[in-house]
């Protein structure tokens, strides 16, 4: 029990007995209503992937209508200047941890680089330690393998997706804490549906909700319903002068983002419904710029640019009756303040080993004025960084401009003085990034059968090909493996087994009739399953009929899953190897994941 609600039983006791009914029950009524108003808040935060500052209406944009979110910014606080990093995985990283992303092994969207470190304590531990029940629902894209999975970070419930993006928005295939299941329609209603139901089911005990959707990313999927008002509609607001603007990419995404508006619309609702908004925290942010040149107020880039465009973010933060409706910090924030910021809020202590590099942003949210942090904040990416203080930024190529009057970057400055400060602020990163980064050293293996999860996902995205065997896109992010050609073609995983014990395999594979009575072998070090293809399954690519615009990364197709048998597995460091035996046709299957699942003890039979 809490210190605090120890020390109010002793009083409501001494009251009754001392003071007699009618002084029990007036205390009782004062305190009652003191632990209700100190109850520790809910918190909701909501991260949508690829949208650009500009993609708001709020922000003067009249191509588009998002009344949801902007009253979140309305009824609470919207901060002016705060940062996210130029692509998905970086900023997530750093918003689970309050640490700019490099620290914890970041440094990719794909093939193992987008893994968060286990030694990071992330934000779902920190709330989820406190008592809280956590869930994540929608796009993860920091590890897939338990424990960089959402369930080995400390969160309750994971729905959707651990792959920096998806092949297809409509009825996909996705997980549950691991489950292969199907997804029900448009995916960021089915997000939405699952986190209206946490909250239902949590509406009596405080809880933490992270809504990461998973759009407007491409692929440039939409249903007609948000659609059609976009068809063929006039673009007013355009790209800044001298950037090429895909007029049909812009449509589409416009639409995803009023898709988008609609479904935070209906996590606002329930939470008025249940009474839950007063104690609720609700925060709404994007994870970098727009993924394609479309209006963004006239800032200088978009999603991979360390420029102002590819890095700026609205923060809108929510808590009636705590922070002031129509509150505009000024105060330089970023992602990184995330997590120290709601822990304060919520008056939740923490401790971690790691220095954090965000601070509290409490006092800007809760006061009525507060004296702005000297700080600066780090964009990085791709070997590019530039520097941003209060006032201005340094690109990546060392031009000075004054932000505040110029988020366009257009006039350089001569201020020396300034410049020298902020390189020195570049150059003592770069040693931090050449210190810690693992860009060209990263031999962390994919981890293989946690003893404390049942299923570990494989997917093609992490494998490795050799021979003829391709990627069916060069994004190997929801790749698969195809052109299996020759008997010496294989593939294989670098794979360390975390704890002896014994696999139901599954294999996801499609095949054309040329396939039929391939022999295949997986083995990992001594142990090994042979298993023959006796059923054709070979349904067609698909994606385009849904595409708004034409996609850059993989179609996708259904994948049959295939019972292989029991394998024992050996702890330790040891590739995972796929291999055909034999190919009647020279012609293998296409491999898109291989599954685990651990059999305890007491289910061997």
């Amino acid at each position: 029990m809490n210190g605090k609600i120890k020390m109010k039983s002793w009083i409501l006791i001494f009251h009754f007995f001392f003071m007699g009914a009618a002084g029990f029950k007036t205390c009782y009524a004062q305190n009652s209503s003191e632990l209700n108003s100190q109850a520790n808040p809910n918190i909701v935060v909501i991260l949508s992937d690829d949208q650009g500052w500009g993609d708001f209406s709020i922000h003067g944009n009249t191509n588009l209508s998002t009344p949801n979110v902007d009253k979140i910014a309305l009824e609470g606080a919207r901060f002016e200047n705060f940062y996210v990093q130029p692509v998905c995985s970086p900023t997530r990283a750093e918003f689970l941890t309050g640490r700019y992303h490099h620290r914890g092994g970041v440094y990719s969207t794909s093939s193992g680089g987008e893994r968060l470190d286990l030694d990071e304590k992330t934000m779902g531990r920190v709330f989820k330690e406190a008592g809280y029940t956590t869930a994540v629902y929608g796009k993860w894209h920091n590890g897939t393998q338990y424990p960089y999975h959402p369930n080995g970070r400390g969160f309750d419930d994971f729905y959707g997706f651990a792959s920096g993006h998806w092949g297809n928005y409509f009825d996909p295939m996705l997980e549950h804490n691991g489950k292969i299941v199907k997804g029900n329609g448009y995916l960021a209603n089915d997000i939405t549906d699952h986190a209206i139901d946490f909250i239902k089911d949590n509406k009596n005990g405080s809880f933490f909700l992270y809504v990461a959707f998973n759009i407007p990313h491409a692929p440039m999927q939409v249903p007609d319903k948000w659609y059609k008002k976009f068809n063929q509609k006039k673009i007013e607001f355009r790209a800044a002068p001298g950037n090429v603007e895909n007029i049909d990419f812009t449509r589409a995404a416009l639409a995803m983002c009023e898709n988008i508006d609609w479904n935070v619309g209906r996590i606002a609702r329930i939470l008025d419904t249940l009474n839950l908004s007063k104690n609720t925290i609700l925060v709404y942010f994007n994870d970098n710029g727009p993924n394609e040149y479309r209006w963004n107020g006239g800032m200088k880039g978009k999603k991979g640019s360390v420029d102002e465009g590819g890095v700026r973010s609205p923060l809108f933060v929510k808590w009636p009756g705590k922070i002031k409706a129509g509150k505009k910090p000024e105060q330089l924030a970023g992602a990184i303040d995330l997590l120290p910021t709601l822990a304060d809020l919520a008056q939740i202590p923490y401790t971690t080993d790691k220095e954090l590099d965000g601070i509290s942003l409490k006092n800007f949210l809760i006061q009525d004025s507060s004296p702005m942090s000297d700080r600066v904040l780090i964009n990085q990416w791709r070997g590019k960084i530039s520097v941003r203080s209060q006032k201005y930024r340094l690109s990546h190529d060392n031009l000075l401009y004054d932000i505040e009057n110029d988020r366009g970057q257009k006039n350089e400055l001569g201020n020396r003085l300034v410049k020298e400060e902020l390189l020195k602020e570049k150059e003592n990163f770069k040693k931090q990034i050449n210190k810690e980064d693992l860009t060209n050293s990263d031999h962390r293996p994919f981890l293989l059968g946690h003893p404390d999860t049942e299923y570990t996902h494989l997917p093609a995205r992490d494998g490795i090909a050799h021979g003829n065997i391709t990627r069916s896109n060069k994004f190997p992010n929801c790749s698969f493996f195809t052109n299996w050609k020759n008997v010496n073609d294989f593939i294989s995983w670098d794979t360390q087994v975390l704890e002896s014990g014994a696999f139901e395999v599954t294999i996801y594979y499609t095949g054309t009739q040329k396939v039929l009575n391939s022999e295949y072998q997986l083995s990992l070090g001594k142990n090994s399953i042979k298993f023959r293809i006796s059923e054709i399954f070979n349904p067609p690519l698909r994606g385009m009929e849904n595409d708004r615009v034409k996609r850059k990364n993989s179609y996708v197709k259904d994948f049959k899953p295939l019972s292989i048998g029991k394998i024992h597995l050996d702890k330790g460091k040891i590739p995972l190897v796929l291999k055909s035996l034999s190919l009647p046709e020279k012609e293998g299957i296409d491999v898109r994941l291989i599954l685990f699942k651990r059999i305890r003890p007491n289910e061997v039979k």
